[in-house]
């Protein structure tokens, strides 16, 4: 499947389309700043804080847990990242390598609705923020305006994406490193180092919440990293991703943790920061403002590639480029506002819990792909066969690989705990989710087991 479209300047000119070496660009560090620039958001911030909040953990105990947890968890999404050069096609389209072409629409259709998720949440948030930042635009028109800004980010595409966060990495690293001078070399609170304690159930949950914090990235990790040339390899593209990405979020979540406890007792996180951090706290509140609609244009992004890919299955001879994935953006822009508007504060944090619960089937197939992608398949995938209305060598239903995904959905539940559903082992180790953990011990037993190996075919050249 070839783009008919000539390349544009500025707009990026394809969906998901794969990336002909003639047209590959760009240098590999890119992906450092754009993963570190990502996991500084305010969300990040908040969720650093429970270390200490939450699990009562002291302030070095939370410190190893946040640096063991995403030190872990950005090995799977460095894992994915580094799959883009060398397929050249965004990681949805990818999964039909996988499940076959028709099998791939379960784990896309439950990515879409993530990505729809948080751009809808994050919508909401940037409009809150506004208002907060320039009382004169109302909630409603200032929701709007995010939306809009992040849609056109997202429009623009690939290159102005990554452009974008170059930038940002170094403002918001900036910013953040002054901001943690600024509160450490005030008169820290007479038991700031001494406040709370080691747990082992305490830096257990604070692990996983690291680790999951990561892997979660990993459905659209390769859509910022196909247009790379083949040969920068495995080693480079892992290596930048994760060390951009555990970096960043590390720096993010240690803030956080910082602030809550320069404050102390149960101050929200982000009214904390602003507290902590004196005259720097409007600066910082702008900067992640622009931050979270920055990241929401990755979503927006995501979840157009995504929605293309499972409108293209069923029509195979369909050639969408860069004007349809214009056209899918607008459409998921209006629908967006149309829910962000509509929804109560309730519903919109139902919305957030049940994204969250629904993080629970990207475990089974990230151990998938990436199991299939580096052990059975000895990083070759055919593009050519990806593509093909029967599936290719791939077919349209990989019946072994959805078996195994659904036992590493279903082997989760007794240990699952979230707003809608508490199993009865959920507590074995309190305050962490350990579901994750079994799913991923299962999936990466049964699948090398039971999948389906190719003998004997070597990739081929892809046509340009």
């Amino acid at each position: 499947m070839r783009s008919q479209t000539q390349p544009s300047t500025l707009i990026e000119d394809k969906s998901i389309d794969y990336v002909p070496a003639s047209e590959r660009h760009g240098h590999v560090r890119s992906l450092f700043t754009l993963w570190f620039c990502t996991n500084i958001a305010p969300l990040a911030v908040v969720t650093g804080a429970i270390a200490t909040q939450t699990f009562h953990l002291s302030i070095l105990s939370a410190l190893t847990a946040i640096i063991a947890g995403h030190v872990f968890g950005g090995i799977f999404l460095g894992l994915t990242s580094a799959q883009g050069p060398q397929v050249g096609i965004p990681q949805m389209v990818q999964s039909r390598a996988q499940f076959g072409r028709y099998g791939s629409l379960l784990v896309i259709a439950f990515t879409t609705v993530i990505y729809l998720g948080f751009f809808i949440s994050n919508i909401t948030l940037s409009g809150k923020v506004i208002n907060n930042v320039i009382p004169a635009i109302n909630v409603h028109n200032a929701t709007i305006v995010g939306a809009i800004v992040a849609t056109l980010i997202g429009v623009v595409g690939y290159n102005f994406i990554h452009k974008i966060n170059k930038v940002g990495a170094w403002v918001m690293g900036a910013a953040l490193i002054l901001g943690l001078i600024v509160m450490l070399t005030q008169p820290l609170p007479a038991d700031f180092w001494q406040r709370g304690q080691f747990t082992l159930a305490g830096w257990f949950a604070t692990f996983c919440i690291g680790a999951v914090w990561q892997i979660s990235f990993s459905p659209y990790t390769s859509d910022y990293s196909r247009y790379l040339p083949a040969s920068v390899g495995i080693a480079r593209p892992f290596f930048y991703t994760w060390l951009g990405a555990c970096a960043g979020t590390i720096l993010a979540f240690v803030f956080g943790m910082v602030a809550v406890n320069m404050i102390g007792g149960d101050t929200e996180a982000m009214v904390a920061v602003r507290q902590a951090t004196g005259w720097l706290g409007p600066i910082l509140m702008v900067l992640f403002l622009i931050n979270i609609i920055c990241h929401n244009a990755m979503n927006l992004y995501g979840a157009v590639l995504s929605l293309i890919t499972a409108v293209q299955t069923f029509m195979p001879r369909w050639m969408p480029n860069g004007r349809v994935r214009m056209v899918f953006s607008a459409l998921v822009l209006v629908g967006s506002v149309l829910v962000a508007l509509a929804a109560s504060a309730n519903f919109v944090s139902f919305f957030i819990n049940l994204i969250l619960a629904l993080i629970a089937v990207l475990i089974p197939w990230c151990m998938i792909n990436l199991i299939d992608f580096y052990f059975v398949k000895k990083q070759k995938y055919d593009t050519d066969a990806i593509f093909q209305p029967d599936g290719g060598r791939y077919g349209l239903l990989n019946r072994q690989a959805l078996t195994i995904y659904f036992v590493g959905i279903l082997v989760q539940i007794p240990f699952m705990e979230n707003a809608f559903f508490i199993g009865p082992y959920a507590r074995l180790i309190p305050g962490a989710d350990i579901s994750w953990v079994i799913s991923m011990v299962v999936t990466g037993v049964l699948y090398p087991l039971f999948c389906r190996r190719e003998i004997g075919w070597v990739a081929q050249p892809q046509r340009d």
